[in-house]
């Protein structure tokens, strides 16, 4: 199948979000409780469902009490952003980029972070580069489905 091409096969359930994520059984918007919305998540009810969250996270993926939870807005890119400023500089990184995000990845690791032994590997939009090329000594980012150019791992 070419890049441009659509799929022959449509996903069985059209409930998708950013991401993309598949939503749960029975999901609907009228389940939502829209009571917090256009609150700071500083104000009192806020704070507490955004507690509630978290507990409730904690507990249904078994965390340690001395991990931190965050919970960051963007779909994923909001999450690796953090894990690029939280996780890299121990080691080289090698960073892929063949669409918008690892584009931005690119900025973040050689520009802003300025991280030693960091080699950025780019192709051109929609294109996958010669992974042979990756040094998986290294520390190593690339966008595994890459929802605004199609290319995907």
């Amino acid at each position: 199948m070419s890049p441009s091409a659509k799929p022959a096969i449509k996903p069985a359930s059209p409930h998708f979000s950013c991401g993309p994520t598949k939503k749960r059984p029975g999901w609907s918007a009228s389940n939502l409780d829209v009571s917090v919305l256009g609150r700071s998540h500083r104000a009192k009810h806020p704070k507490a469902k955004i507690q509630s969250v978290l507990t409730k996270m904690r507990s249904i993926l078994g965390l340690p009490s001395d991990y931190h939870i965050a919970i960051v807005p963007g779909s994923n890119t909001g999450a690796v952003e953090m894990a690029l400023w939280s996780l890299l500089g121990a080691r080289g990184v090698d960073v892929l980029a063949w669409e918008a995000f690892g584009k931005a990845w690119v900025a973040d690791v050689i520009k802003q972070l300025k991280i030693p032994n960091a080699r950025a590997i780019e192709v051109d939009y929609g294109d996958l580069p010669d992974l042979g090329m990756v040094n998986f000594d290294n520390d190593v980012v690339f966008t595994w489905n890459g929802t605004t150019s199609g290319v995907r791992v």
